[in-house]
């Protein structure tokens, strides 16, 4: 039996009580309040116990809890810092670490799925969890031929865990409102629920893996673990060691935020060129910074390489990114807003029953594509925050034209991978050539000679 609350009704309670946690510190505010704290302290012990609960009870839970934990991890940059202050550890921790299973899981799920010799696969196998997920764990072992080996484990239940967990939020999603001011939760968690059977699917990871490992494979720039073994439940790759971009966020030096963030881009608008797909789950967990190959300069930021890990998440793309996002930004960039206007229509932004000006779309985007626009740009927390501001104000243009737009499914984890990007290259502050990579990866974005 596995750790991982297993009954609807355990994981429900417990994902329930936090509403109820919300109010009770509410009422508590007020009485310290009353007893004579300021407003602006109470808030801001409001805050830390509020982040402290919240973000413990979805790693405990793991699964689609943990789960919802990562994805707005990557939004964080989007906070006042008034407030993410209070959030940021706790915000930190969900990227990288879970509550371990049970050894004795662990073990029984090997034995069910490699056979009863399981260990006759490995030299060594550390029982001890190396890293932890929202769907299972990694171990740190050594293949049959050597070959040093990550080991991921699904939990078992984690498809139930999943689903039970993301229903639970989903029912009270308002209430998380405050965390990312102006971003509607619940289509974030209801995206994330049509993508459990996906990403518990460890075959379609295999497969994506290895086709990015392939493509990959000798790249100067960007490393993926090839797969060594797959069944129902296990997945065995290569290991990979280097600095995880939690880490670097944390306390990189320039250099090393300005490499992981122009290769973090690079592999955003590289990989669907290249392989037809788009990894989909761009949180600082799933990268490592990693030394150049033997014989480069290992103190040259340019031959520092991005390793990329969990291919459970991604979306088909056999053409690539579309050319209307490279076609549009490019129309924007050049100010023409009847041409934009005319694409946004034809692809849906825009709905049939709405009519908009043409040069209030143009003044909504440009701020947004500003990273674009010349050839170096700083991504920072403080512009995101800005840009997140501009659409939050209810009082703003930019708000009201923005709930007028719309986003066509097709294009719905394109937008969520690209925005995601942006906030880990936020909480990087790093230094980006962003035009060069959209210039020599986007279709659409160069346009074509007649």
């Amino acid at each position: 039996m596995s750790d991982l609350p297993r009954k609807a009704v355990t994981r429900t309670a417990k994902l329930a009580a936090l509403p109820l946690g919300f109010a009770g510190r509410a009422t508590w505010g007020l009485g310290k309040r009353i007893g004579g704290k300021s407003a602006e302290l109470v808030a801001r012990e409001l805050q830390q116990r509020t982040a402290e609960q919240l973000f413990r009870v979805l790693g405990e839970l793991k699964g689609g809890a943990m789960k919802f934990g990562q994805a707005l991890s990557v939004f964080e940059s989007a906070l006042p810092e008034e407030v993410a202050g209070p959030y940021r550890a706790a915000l930190t921790r969900l990227q990288d670490a879970a509550p371990p299973m049970p050894t004795r899981t662990v073990h029984a799920v090997l034995e069910e799925r490699l056979g009863e010799g399981w260990r006759e696969l490995f030299e060594e196998f550390e029982d001890k969890p190396a890293a932890a997920a929202s769907i299972g764990q990694v171990h740190r072992a050594v293949w049959h031929d050597g070959r040093e080996v990550a080991v991921k484990v699904q939990y078992p239940g984690a498809g139930e865990a999943l689903l039970s967990d993301l229903t639970q939020l989903s029912r009270f999603a308002r209430l998380l409102g405050p965390l990312i001011p102006g971003m509607d939760l619940k289509p974030l968690i209801t995206e994330l629920r049509d993508r459990v059977s996906e990403e518990l699917d460890y075959g379609l990871e295999a497969e994506a893996q290895r086709e990015h490992a392939e493509e990959f494979a000798g790249d100067p720039d960007v490393v993926v673990p090839a797969v060594v073994h797959q069944s129902e439940q296990v997945l065995v790759t290569e290991w990979m060691d280097g600095i995880p971009l939690s880490e670097v966020i944390a306390d990189g030096t320039p250099e090393q935020r300005d490499r992981a963030g122009q290769l973090l881009a690079r592999f955003l608008f590289s990989g669907p060129a290249r392989t037809g797909l788009l990894h989909a789950d761009p949180h600082p967990g799933n990268f490592r910074l990693l030394p150049g190959p033997a014989g480069a300069d290992d103190d040259s930021a340019a031959s520092w390489r991005l390793g990329v890990l969990d291919f459970g998440t991604v979306d088909r793309l056999p053409g690539g990114l579309p050319e209307t996002i490279g076609a549009c930004l490019r129309m924007t960039l050049a100010g023409q807003a009847e041409p934009v206007y005319e694409l946004l229509c034809a692809e849906g932004f825009v709905k049939k029953s709405i009519a908009l000006d043409p040069d209030a779309v143009l003044e909504y985007l440009l701020p947004i594509i500003e990273p674009a626009e010349v050839e170096a740009f700083g991504f920072t927390r403080g512009w995101m925050r800005t840009q997140a501001a501009r659409i939050a104000d209810p009082r703003s243009p930019a708000h009201q034209l923005g709930r007028q737009l719309n986003l066509p499914p097709s294009y719905l984890l394109i937008h969520r991978v690209t925005l995601s990007t942006i906030g880990v290259l936020c909480q990087l502050g790093a230094t980006v050539r962003l035009r060069d990579e959209l210039e020599e990866w986007l279709p659409g974005f160069v346009a074509e000679e007649e």
